[in-house]
């Protein structure tokens, strides 16, 4: 047995012998927003990001068919609206670095920072939401929590490989305090409230 040995054994020996559970955090959601979606509107507009209005009648998807319009390389990993470049058919991360416009679906908002969480089951490629020019999220309205402590909560920390959130696009004000947007990452970030397709019943 070496020395090393002999230490941490002697520190498992006497470690104290009592029982210190974590204490209890609270959720901090005494006071919550009367709308959700509209929290989540004014901090993702705050933070750069753009919200797309539902239209009243008609394409709900309208608005992101007229973003996307004149946009030579979509990829789309949302089956609302089909791209032209196939997520399954990337090889590497790098194949997805000439994507004018990515569409994914987020696994949740978040109205206290207007986040999203993007989850590797969303993304298929992470490398997605990243390399591309711009980036277009579904949210579901019932998907955003209050705050980043009920955000925590969710089963999505739990499964999975990846999951991060993404506040609004890429953006840097180091540089003479001048804002830069599309430094690190996508040069914007579009939102459209669009609830989730209805399971049928037994799938």
């Amino acid at each position: 047995m070496t020395s090393r040995d002999d230490i941490l054994a002697s520190i498992r020996a006497n470690r104290p012998k009592v029982d210190r559970p974590l204490p209890p955090v609270p959720l901090f959601d005494d006071h919550p927003p009367a709308s959700l979606l509209a929290a989540f509107k004014e901090n993702l507009e705050r933070m750069g990001g753009i919200f797309l209005d539902l239209p009243g009648a008609g394409d709900q998807l309208e608005p992101v068919r007229a973003k996307i319009a004149k946009a030579k390389v979509v990829c789309s990993t949302v089956a609302e609206v089909p791209g032209n470049r196939d997520i399954a058919a990337a090889r590497a991360p790098q194949d997805l670095a000439d994507v004018d416009f990515a569409l994914v679906r987020a696994a949740f908002g978040i109205a206290e920072t207007g986040s999203v969480l993007l989850h590797d089951s969303e993304l298929g490629v992470n490398a997605l939401a990243y390399l591309a020019q711009h980036l277009i999220v579904l949210l579901d309205p019932s998907d955003i929590v209050v705050n980043l402590h009920h955000a925590y909560r969710r089963s999505e920390f739990q499964h999975g490989h990846y999951a991060a959130f993404h506040t609004g696009p890429s953006a840097t004000a180091d540089i003479e305090g001048v804002l830069i947007h599309g430094a690190q990452g996508v040069r914007s970030l579009s939102v459209l409230p669009l609830a989730r397709a209805a399971q049928p019943l037994g799938g």
